[in-house]
């Protein structure tokens, strides 16, 4: 689709050349990035052909074997001003939750943070893995309630309210309301 808008691309299309692109310059085979990141061979292919449907756990477990940022995964070429209108965007849902994140902006080439919009429902709470050292990870609610920070000490945050807790450690997201909105910034340090 070299003749398409990149930023018009479906998201999984996006994703396949990412991933195939990651892979290629960390020069690792596709069963080798599998096997690192716990996936059948068969999955990491169908995700590089867009024919997959991944999870954000996937995702994750993906760009930590590739030594990457989420964002790079979704991430094409923005103009200067950018508007992303609330429900559009690049969204991955949860395979462990009703939780869904929506890339706002990835960082650029030098810098470390990338924003996203989070919508959550009430149900069985969002588990991370760790991320990659370093990395930060600043919540602000914006409507609803919920557990958010280090799995080990979670913190109940009501609209308004803001948490950064460090990343590369277990943490988790339980919606504790119906409707609940989040930005959510990662940073690397």
């Amino acid at each position: 689709m070299a003749d398409v808008d990149p930023a018009l691309r479906p998201p999984l299309e996006v994703i396949a050349a990412s991933l195939r692109a990651e892979r290629v310059r960390a020069g690792l085979s596709l069963t080798e990035v599998a096997r690192r990141a716990g996936l059948a061979k068969s999955t990491l292919s169908q995700l590089e052909s867009g024919t997959g449907n991944p999870s954000l756990e996937t995702l994750w477990a993906l760009c930590v074997v590739l030594e990457i940022p989420f964002s790079r995964l979704l991430s094409v070429s923005r103009p200067q001003v950018q508007v992303i209108r609330a429900g559009d965007g690049p969204a991955i849902g949860s395979a462990q939750s009703d939780y869904r994140a929506t890339l706002l902006a990835a960082s650029p080439p030098g810098a470390r943070r990338d924003v996203y919009s989070i919508t959550a429902e009430p149900g069985p709470q969002r588990s991370s893995a760790p991320h990659m050292p370093g990395v930060v990870e600043h919540v602000v609610i914006s409507t609803g309630r919920a557990l958010v920070g280090t799995a080990e000490e979670p913190v109940e945050l009501f609209p308004g309210d803001y948490i950064c807790y460090p990343a590369d450690v277990p943490h988790v997201f339980h919606a504790l309301e119906p409707g609940t909105r989040a930005v959510l910034v990662s940073e690397d340090h």
